[in-house]
């Protein structure tokens, strides 16, 4: 079963930080032979939602509030440990970071940068895409969003 937690950046302990940085490593950078900058400055303003299984974080996102450029919110840096993809925790995750924005921020329009390979699966949970398909760090990607 999955526990899911919510934190602002200032909440984090030293240990989640480092294991939620070494996650994303193994995930974006290792896993999918991404050379990028992930450590980006921008996890200070965003809300992390924490999925932990047996003590050890399996499962992880980080959520933005809208600001004064969008009227939207938008989640990314999306992950499920390797191990741990066939429980659909990825579904788990999701859900409970479209809940945070909702009652957060009150919003419930959300936008994401989807790897394209995962279309079906956002589509499943709301997203539409919308836009053409591009490359960012050399992975096809495409803009959704969540109405």
């Amino acid at each position: 079963m999955l526990n899911i937690i919510v934190k602002t950046f200032k909440e984090l302990t030293l240990e989640e930080l480092y294991a939620i940085l070494q996650l994303r490593s193994e995930i974006f950078v290792v896993e999918q032979n991404c050379v990028y900058q992930d450590i980006d400055y921008k996890d200070q303003n965003a809300l992390h939602i924490i999925g932990y299984k047996n003590d050890g974080i399996v499962a992880y996102t980080r959520v933005f509030k809208p600001d004064e450029n969008f009227d939207h919110a938008g989640i990314g840096r999306v992950l499920v440990k390797f191990g741990e993809r066939h429980l659909k925790y990825g579904y788990a995750i999701m859900e409970a970071s479209i809940r945070v924005i909702e009652d957060t921020y009150h919003k419930t329009k959300i936008r994401i940068s989807a790897q394209a390979h995962l279309k079906r699966f956002y589509n499943n949970l709301g997203f539409v895409e919308i836009g053409e398909q591009y490359l960012e760090d050399g992975i096809p990607h495409i803009g959704m969003e969540k109405v």
